[in-house]
């Protein structure tokens, strides 16, 4: 009986000790330090990189190896504090490279900003890893857009300009026209745009004036028909992009995921599961 008893308690423990592995397993990131290609190592590249007439100050993360690689373009929100460089590194550690940079007008890159400027921001960038495919080592058949709340937005309507990119990774996306709604809202992000010195901007009632006078433009659920090719996975941390999701979600004849997950807007207690679901995306 006594022999029952301990068969027994150890097989629960081992049961118990295998799902603390594998939850272990899955709430991690197992990186190793790379070796690096002596004749073309992993390394940072600044760049400057031209967009109507100003210049945007940016980096590449570029990954191991004298071949060209897949690139995943970063980027970031409003104004862009959260930058997702650990999600950077982790993905140039697989073997591709990362550009990261700043829209015109916001923290030191040149010209004036503005969210249309953003957009054609991204349309410049991808036309500047072309001219410099490679020399910065870049396969331009498999580049990827990662955009992070204003940056999803970003990310959207950018996809719709570029034939080429077949991917784009929206993070909880700030769909901007969702401001016009509501006066209180659109009075409280003027007066905070005012305060932001790193964007270069005439006013904040002048930046939010074209959403005013053209909400259509800066509302995602019209998009729907010109993403309808695109691979997208939509992630939230709240709701309120439900709409936009189904839309999207209608006309896509490729690949579509939404996802709404526990956690804040920078996903702070998710970043493992995020660069993991990131991951599984670019090698998709």
């Amino acid at each position: 009986m006594h022999k029952l008893i301990s068969l027994a308690l150890i097989i629960t423990c081992l049961l118990f000790t295998n799902k603390a592995i594998s939850q272990a397993h899955a709430d991690s990131i197992v990186l190793k330090d790379i070796d690096w290609d002596k004749s073309s190592p992993a390394g940072m590249i600044e760049l400057n990189i031209p967009s109507a007439g100003s210049l945007l100050q940016g980096f590449i993360y570029k990954a191991n190896g004298e071949q060209k690689h897949p690139t995943l373009i970063l980027l970031h929100g409003y104004p862009g504090n959260e930058r997702n460089l650990d999600l950077a590194q982790v993905v140039r550690a697989h073997g591709w490279n990362v550009l990261y940079f700043d829209y015109r007008g916001s923290w030191a890159s040149q010209g004036e900003f503005s969210f249309k400027h953003c957009v054609e921001d991204v349309v410049n960038t991808v036309t500047f890893c072309k001219k410099y495919a490679d020399s910065l080592q870049i396969d331009t058949s498999n580049i990827v857009l990662f955009g992070h709340s204003m940056g999803g937005w970003i990310c959207l309507k950018a996809l719709q300009q570029l034939p080429t990119i077949k991917k784009g990774f929206a993070l909880s996306t700030w769909n901007i026209a969702g401001a016009v709604a509501y006066k209180n809202y659109m009075a409280y992000l003027e007066k905070e745009a005012n305060n932001y010195f790193v964007l270069n901007k005439k006013s904040g009632k002048e930046l939010f004036k074209p959403v005013v006078e053209s909400p259509a433009y800066y509302n995602l659920v019209n998009d729907a028909e010109a993403l309808s090719h695109k691979q997208i996975i939509m992630l939230d941390e709240h709701e309120r992009n439900e709409t936009i999701a189904a839309a999207l979600k209608a006309k896509n004849t490729t690949y579509f995921d939404y996802e709404v997950w526990q956690t804040d807007h920078p996903f702070t207690n998710k970043r493992v599961a995020l660069i993991k679901k990131v991951m599984a995306f670019l090698d998709k």
